[in-house]
């Protein structure tokens, strides 16, 4: 078996686009009131004008965290431990029920398509009191894999 051998290329916005949109999970990072950083692995996905989508509950410490400091930083990972990686910076914004409703919609639809029955969907949503997260995403790093340095690698 070959070494792995560490790689980082950064993405245009369409690249880093199409990259994010193949994934759903991630690790959103908010601040504490204390300047400490929070994480928190969540499903993710993103809405049709590229922001980062993420539904909660507004009692979650990411939402308090949000809402006092919104810059976050979204690590997107593949399903595959070993796979690429990508971090996102952005400003989050929290959007509370009704405002949340339909947009919790094109949440579901970007994690898994259409749901057998949209009217009990919301439904669900209202009763369970979800929130919503956008991130607008303004920076990103490169699209990285995990391995060895290329100087280390085994010969």
């Amino acid at each position: 078996m070959s070494a792995s051998i560490a790689n980082a290329e950064k993405p245009s916005r369409d690249e880093l686009l199409i990259f994010l949109r193949a994934r759903s999970k991630a690790i959103v990072i908010t601040t504490r009131s204390d300047g400490r950083p929070q994480a928190s692995p969540v499903a993710c996905g993103v809405d049709t004008e590229g922001r980062l989508v993420i539904s909660t509950y507004p009692e979650r410490a990411k939402v308090r965290n949000i809402r006092r400091v919104p810059q976050v930083s979204v690590c997107m990972i593949s399903d595959d431990w070993d796979g690429p990686y990508v971090q996102v910076d952005g400003s989050a914004e929290v959007l509370d029920l009704p405002d949340a409703l339909e947009p919790l919609v094109d949440y579901f639809r970007a994690l898994s398509g259409e749901h057998p029955d949209w009217d009990a969907y919301r439904e669900a949503m209202t009763r369970q009191g979800k929130c919503l997260i956008r991130v607008n995403v303004d920076r990103w790093g490169p699209i990285a894999t995990g391995g060895f340095p290329p100087d280390k690698a085994p010969s």
